[in-house]
């Protein structure tokens, strides 16, 4: 006999680990705006994330990280804006928490003073405990984020799986231990096997959300604008096209194009 799924009016950092201990599977999806931040949260996805995405998806940089802390900050308000269900997590940029705890903190606090987030998310594991610590002592929750950690791609060189080989699994399985000891609510995983992220997912009590991670996790996250299909360059394996809206848009522009060269629009209807 299945179990009615609780209904959420808000979804909470207390919500995600209940839905965990409930086997209920947790969506995320990237938002940076105001207008496709509302569209996603009335769909009822449970997790926005304001990715440092953004430095590809919104500014067609090669990486995440040119991105800044004021641009998060900017992203982030203008999500939090459309959003009335939803958990927003916000990503701290390259560069903001890396090098010292105190700064660490001092991004985090200005993302949740200005933008009005909910959390904020880091890349890394023990080598960023001590900033992690910091800003939990100061009540910001944080959400990990283990695996491919895109900030980390010029130490990588390609956006490969990580942790195929045994020494690095197991380095991973033990910072997905140390983020949940010391307070994280969650982990991303990003593209590593499936086997072993569903490992993970069970040696844990806080939420695994997975990218490229398989199945065995406790939920997903993609970013918006390749499961929309609005960038049709991004092929990787793991993402799953919802939608065609690239051709859509097109087709669209070009008949408004047609239209206006063609004096069909507006129409006597469309005038005052």
């Amino acid at each position: 006999m299945s179990v009615a799924k609780k209904q959420y009016k808000r979804i909470t950092v207390k919500s995600l680990i209940e839905m965990k201990a409930n086997a209920e599977k947790i969506s995320m999806l990237t938002s940076y705006d105001f207008t496709m931040a509302q569209i996603v949260d009335q769909a009822g996805i449970d997790v926005i994330l304001v990715g440092d995405s953004a430095s590809n998806v919104m500014a067609g940089h090669e990486t995440t990280l040119p991105i800044t802390l004021d641009q998060m900050i900017y992203h982030a308000s203008g999500v939090i804006r459309g959003v009335k269900r939803a958990l927003v997590v916000v990503d701290l940029p390259f560069g903001s928490y890396q090098g010292d705890p105190r700064e660490a903190l001092r991004s985090s606090i200005r993302i949740m003073k200005e933008s009005g987030a909910h959390a904020v998310k880091m890349e890394g594991g023990g080598e960023i405990k001590d900033s992690i610590k910091r800003i939990l002592k100061a009540g910001v929750p944080v959400m990990g984020h283990l695996g491919l950690t895109p900030q980390s791609i010029y130490k990588f060189g390609a956006y490969t799986v990580r942790a195929k080989e045994e020494y690095e699994a197991q380095q991973l399985k033990e910072d997905a231990l140390m983020l949940e000891k010391i307070g994280c609510f969650a982990i991303v995983l990003e593209k590593v096997p499936a086997k072993l992220a569903e490992e993970v997912a069970k040696s844990v009590q806080v939420p695994v959300i997975g990218i490229g991670a398989g199945a065995g996790v406790d939920g997903q996250v993609l970013v918006l604008h390749d499961m929309l299909g609005m960038n049709k360059e991004f092929n990787p394996r793991f993402l799953r096209r919802y939608a065609d809206l690239n051709t859509v848009m097109t087709d669209a522009i070009q008949q408004y194009n047609s239209d206006v060269k063609a004096a069909k629009f507006p129409s006597d209807q469309e005038q005052y």
